[in-house]
């Protein structure tokens, strides 16, 4: 794995696990799908530029996390990009970001414990792993390559 694989977080299926069909990858993606996540996977709209779209929104925070996927057959990989909004009321600034996103939120606020102590306690985590792990694990399942992108797809 080279520097650039490493900066995109571009992953390659184990040795001998057979390539499946575009199909089948796609089909392995929208599994990924489910009552206790907290994220959606979808097919893509048009103007999206993309064939899957898997988003996580959180609208207490005004944050929206978006992987927008797109399947290559031709060389067994699926190219993700990574795009987030998040709003700050408090600050009023927005920021948006695209490429690989990894940074974990986090809040935290002082709290009295039981024995009357300060303690920090998180009050707020958001952490785009848990997302993108169960979408590149079932890539990679599939025996098709995760590949990470910075510009364009």
């Amino acid at each position: 794995m080279g520097f650039l694989d490493r900066l995109t977080g571009t992953r390659h299926p184990d040795t001998g696990v057979a390539p499946r069909s575009a199909a089948e990858v796609r089909a392995a993606l929208l599994a990924v799908n489910g009552p206790g996540v907290p994220y959606r996977v979808r097919n893509a709209l048009p103007q999206e530029r993309a064939d899957l779209v898997a988003e996580w929104r959180v609208p207490e925070r005004r944050l929206t996390l978006t992987t927008r996927m797109r399947l290559v057959p031709a060389r067994h990989e699926v190219r993700a990009v990574d795009e987030q909004w998040e709003a700050r009321p408090r600050e009023d600034s927005r920021t948006y970001v695209r490429g690989q996103v990894t940074a974990v939120s986090r809040e935290w606020k002082f709290e009295r414990g039981a024995d009357g102590r300060l303690r920090l306690n998180e009050v707020f985590r958001f952490d785009p792993s848990e997302m993108k792990e169960p979408l590149r694990g079932a890539v990679l399942r599939a025996g098709w390559t995760w590949r990470g992108v910075l510009f364009g797809l």
